[in-house]
């Protein structure tokens, strides 16, 4: 059960972002469908990615390009 606080993930569909995006919205959209700061979630990426030697980190983020949908204008 949720908190009244707490917004159900799948309320909004994961979509990037249009407004805020840095290089494709791809984190900003991960953050808005987790109801997380985007800046908190762009951090955390690329930490994970540079501990990960790069390759997946940077492979994930282009497979996640293509395949999330853009919000609508």
């Amino acid at each position: 059960m949720l908190c009244a606080d707490m917004s159900d993930p799948t309320d909004h569909p994961l979509v990037r972002v249009r407004r805020g995006a840095l290089i494709a919205g791809v984190c900003g959209g991960l953050a808005k469908w987790l109801g997380w700061d985007p800046t908190l979630v762009r951090f955390g990426y690329v930490i994970v990615t540079l501990l990960s030697a790069g390759f997946p980190g940077v492979l994930i983020y282009i497979l996640l390009w293509i395949l999330m949908p853009r919000e609508p204008a």
